[in-house]
């Protein structure tokens, strides 16, 4: 007959656990991760953008010498670097780096969908003439004649695989309509600045 008695000694288990203030091995290494891939988006970015991120100048100047270096195993040690500095960053001051890069993803991504929604109109105005009429209602200043004979080289070029130079002209005329303040005065201003 077994022992009941057999393996238990009279206490807990959980009696004698330490309790931690601090976080653990396996937190900081997450934490330290992070901050390593926060480093290396800023170092993807152009000079340009990483001059303008809130940062510390010493953390910006081992961003900007990361980016120069051409050699493999000289980049992966100022890659490290980058990311050592990183960790000597306060929690907002990697808020804010963070906030920024966001702003940057969010604006590319904005754009991204813009293009893509003005190129989908370019090829409805190409395969369908309602599309034209719906343009037109919406922007009565246009110059009807110059649309049509864009649309009709357009279709043209498509069917004779011609380099697309009235595609992009469409392509461009829609992009001029869909900036803040375009109109009349805009075209008038450009057929201006043509003649002379």
């Amino acid at each position: 007959m077994p022992n009941p008695n057999r393996g238990s000694c009279g206490f807990q288990s959980s009696e004698f656990e330490q309790e931690y203030d601090r976080p653990s091995k396996s937190q900081l290494k997450r934490e330290m991760t992070a901050l390593q891939k926060l480093g290396e988006e800023l170092i993807a970015e152009s000079r340009d953008r990483v001059k303008r991120v809130p940062m510390p100048e010493d953390v910006r100047d081992a961003i900007l010498e990361c980016q120069q270096i051409k050699d493999h195993e000289g980049r992966r040690r100022q890659t490290q670097y980058v990311g050592k500095k990183m960790r000597t960053l306060e929690p907002h001051e990697i808020a804010e780096i963070q906030k920024t890069l966001d702003s940057w993803r969010g604006l590319s991504k904005a754009d991204t969908a813009a293009m893509h929604a003005l190129e989908r109109h370019r090829d409805r105005l190409l395969k369908d003439d309602g599309a034209l009429t719906e343009l037109l209602a919406q922007h009565p200043e246009l110059d009807v004649q110059h649309i049509r004979t864009l649309i009709r080289n357009g279709r043209k070029e498509q069917a004779e695989n011609k380099p697309p130079k009235a595609y992009r002209e469409i392509f461009q005329l829609l992009k001029q309509l869909q900036k803040p303040g375009a109109g009349a005065d805009d075209g008038e201003q450009d057929d201006e600045d043509q003649q002379d």
